[in-house]
């Protein structure tokens, strides 16, 4: 083997090793084309010693056309590097399913290829470092080339699916929102449950591929009520869902800014979102949220049976209402239920109750069943550790109105000593920001202690915090978080855990 061809062929290992961590992103990611490089972007320009690593391996890589054995130091950057993010991963590893190997495979048959051919023109150490240090677009493009292909994969699935609805002929009910969604969920299956045979999809599957397998997995011949939570991303996705689901009520339970980075703005995410009205024949619509009073208006006058929700609005068709005496449920002017003890957001309760009424629930069975909503995981639960430190754990939540409800739990409870965690939240787009500053500004001002997880919102929770009285503290990551609460609170004492990133975030 000549000298230069083993120098290319050590890139070619760099490359490969390399890819199982840009892999691991893409999967987190969602096999979302170009989100791995920009991670990629983010994590190199990181810090001091990111910059200067990639740097280093950038020299390399053009230095080798005249001195070729220098590429093993681009091989060797691209294989430690970015510090921080590794191969494998601590809260979020790699899962090696059907669609990931045949990502890895296509990736690699792209990497060898690509090799090859730069050897065949005389230029094999260097392309082949060029070829290591962009593995994520390689990742990236690999995405883009196979998504035809997954999207008629997972066609055969959503056909299954669709006609096995048509066989069990359930009423269809859809949840979305821009999020509420798993909460109002559990809450509709919990009040329907007990008059009707129930099958909601579990945890958040809410895309296409999680909602035609909990179709074909769950539903049983004898199924009267199927409760599907539908997601998107992006301008399509709902619509897409709703053409073969075609729910007859449907629900719309918030507008906020999550995702923002993809949809652009808030009237884009509503435009989106109305897209689960479009085989309704009742549309249940928090009037409360960015723009959906109008909406509600123009649902009405298209003939579409139209059921207002508010926490506010007493003239709504379903109207709930907080008092210190606890929740106050109202339905067409009838008094439902009154000082119902949960910590439940108003208007996902409104939303929850709208359908139960809409099913024929009469207002007794509603108000009976209401006193035992069930508690949804992650998402603002209140519980004890061992070492009697009230927790509440909001982990499951990414969103301003979600972590100001966690908050407000927090300043609630009568304890010595209170700790907000949080890495802040993400996918705000032109927000994110402004609304880790609020979110360290409020924090601040409830908390003893606040403890910011990571680098990625640092800076704007850091300025937030500012505002009020919080001592600040400062982890690296998620295991240091959960040993600073043991070591510092004590029986008696409440943290709030707001939100959770996967380790491919900084």
């Amino acid at each position: 083997m000549k000298s230069s061809d083993l120098y290319a062929f050590l890139c070619f290992i760099g490359a490969v090793s390399s890819g199982a961590r840009w892999l691991r992103v893409a999967q987190r990611e969602h096999y979302l084309a170009f989100s791995t490089t920009r991670f990629a972007i983010r994590w190199w320009t990181l810090g001091v010693a990111n910059p200067a690593l990639v740097t280093v391996a950038l020299a390399a890589a053009a230095s080798c056309l005249w001195f070729p054995p220098v590429c093993m130091i681009t091989a060797l950057a691209v294989c430690i590097g970015p510090l921080g993010l590794g191969l494998r991963g601590k809260t979020s590893p790699l899962a090696w399913t059907r669609r990931l190997r045949a990502v890895a495979f296509t990736a690699f048959l792209f990497v060898a290829i690509t090799s090859l051919l730069f050897r065949q023109f005389g230029l094999g150490p260097a392309g082949c470092a060029a070829v290591a240090l962009l593995t994520p677009l390689v990742v990236d493009t690999v995405l883009v080339l196979l998504k035809p292909v997954e999207g008629r994969l997972a066609r055969r699935y959503v056909i299954q699916a669709a006609d096995a609805l048509d066989r069990v002929n359930p009423t269809r009910i859809a949840v979305t929102g821009s999020y509420g969604k798993t909460t109002i969920k559990g809450y509709i299956s919990h009040l329907l449950s007990g008059t009707f045979s129930v099958v909601a999809s579990p945890a958040s599957f809410n895309n296409s591929a999680g909602l035609s397998r909990s179709v074909n997995e769950h539903l049983a011949q004898g199924t009267e009520v199927f409760v599907a939570e539908m997601g998107a991303y992006g301008p399509g996705e709902i619509a897409d869902l709703v053409s073969w689901i075609r729910p007859s009520i449907s629900v719309l339970a918030a507008i906020g800014p999550v995702h923002l980075e993809r949809f652009g703005d808030l009237d884009t995410i509503v435009a989106s979102k109305t897209e689960v009205f479009s085989t309704s024949r009742t549309a249940i619509v928090n009037i409360d949220a960015y723009g959906l009073a109008e909406e509600a208006d123009r649902l009405q006058v298209s003939g579409i049976d139209v059921l207002r929700c508010s926490a506010n609005d007493r003239t709504a068709d379903v109207v709930v209402l907080k008092h210190l005496q606890g929740l106050q449920v109202i339905v067409s002017g009838r008094q439902v239920l009154t000082g119902l003890s949960v910590d439940a957001a108003p208007t996902n309760v409104a939303c929850a109750v709208a359908v139960a009424t809409t099913m024929g629930i009469p207002d007794e069975i509603v108000a009976q069943r209401l006193t035992n909503l069930p508690a949804v995981e992650h998402r603002g639960q209140v519980l004890v550790s061992q070492s009697g430190v009230t927790v509440i754990d909001d982990t499951y939540n990414s969103n301003p109105a979600g972590a100001a409800s966690a908050l407000e739990t927090l300043g609630e409870l009568d304890a010595p000593r209170k700790a907000v965690v949080t890495p802040g939240m993400v996918e705000l787009g032109h927000r994110q920001v402004a609304e880790n500053r609020r979110l360290g500004v409020d924090a601040s001002l409830v908390a003893d202690d606040l403890v910011i997880v990571g680098r990625t919102n640092k800076s704007a929770l850091v300025t937030g915090s500012r505002d009020g009285n919080a001592r600040v503290h400062f982890v690296s990551g998620r295991e240091d978080a959960v040993r600073w609460v043991r070591q510092h609170l004590k029986a008696g004492d409440a943290v709030l855990y707001e939100n959770d990133l996967p380790d491919h975030y900084a």
